[in-house]
């Protein structure tokens, strides 16, 4: 299912944003310079940030590297490579009045964003068949409370017909701060899931169903995030049991 390929791209998304430079001593806000992240086998992957001012240049570990452009202090294109294939995914980002209504990944994908009056967000994701094709996979709404993305619900459109698939995350925080809510444009990016709250995310619910004549499958499962943090409110180190979705982390620390 292509959920695996979904969780995958939070994680890979919350790795590399979670690692962020520069700090403005003059109020306190701070952006990481670097993280190291150790899986359950000990071996460890130094990732680290360049900026322009509280900009985004650039993302880079042993594996990945990632640009980022700017336009009028949003993000409009986001370019990871693969060092290993030499694969590049090209994800370009519309708005409108300052407000992200597409991510687009160029000739793999589309997200459409649109926001109602109850300050949800409704979303729907197509695959690019082709030049003139999509096909819907899923559609969602995503949920949130104080600055932070508190719930993501979503009913797979791909599905067999008469059979309901649904997929949610709930997302409970920490009153802390989120060193990546100070990236320039970094919150507007909703394909970034809890990467974009204000705060720390301190558990995650990820809940699956599948409704099929007239036969509910569903199942749960309970990601936990425990950190300890600096002087300023920023987190130092994140412990993760189990390590979360599909990544072999179990901690992660950070320098700002």
């Amino acid at each position: 299912m292509r959920k695996e390929n979904f969780l995958y791209s939070i994680l890979t998304i919350c790795l590399f944003a979670f690692c962020s430079c520069s700090t403005d001593t003059a109020s306190n806000v701070k952006l990481l310079k670097k993280t190291i992240s150790t899986s359950e086998t000990g071996t460890s992957v130094i990732t680290v940030f360049t900026y322009v001012a509280d900009e985004i240049g650039s993302i880079d570990d042993a594996n990945t590297h990632v640009d980022f452009t700017y336009s009028d202090g949003l993000i409009v294109k986001k370019v990871t490579t693969d060092k290993e294939s030499s694969l590049v995914e090209t994800i370009e980002y519309t708005y409108n009045a300052g407000e992200l209504i597409r991510a687009e990944s160029l000739n793999k994908y589309k997200i459409n964003y649109i926001y109602n009056s109850d300050n949800t967000i409704s979303y729907q994701k197509t695959k690019i068949v082709s030049e003139d094709q999509e096909v819907k996979e899923f559609h969602g709404i995503l949920f949130f409370e104080n600055e932070n993305l508190i719930k993501d619900e979503r009913i797979l459109d791909n599905t067999a017909t008469g059979t309901v698939s649904k997929y949610s995350l709930n997302f409970d925080y920490d009153s802390k701060k989120n060193p990546l809510f100070n990236i320039a444009g970094y919150k507007k990016l909703l394909d970034c899931n809890q990467a974009i709250s204000t705060n720390n995310s301190l558990i995650i619910t990820e809940n699956t169903s599948i409704d099929k004549d007239d036969q509910i499958i569903s199942s749960a499962k309970m990601y936990k995030n425990s950190f300890t943090y600096d002087s300023d409110g920023y987190p130092k180190e994140q412990v993760c049991a189990p390590p979360i979705f599909n990544s072999r982390y179990v901690k992660i620390q950070y320098f700002y």
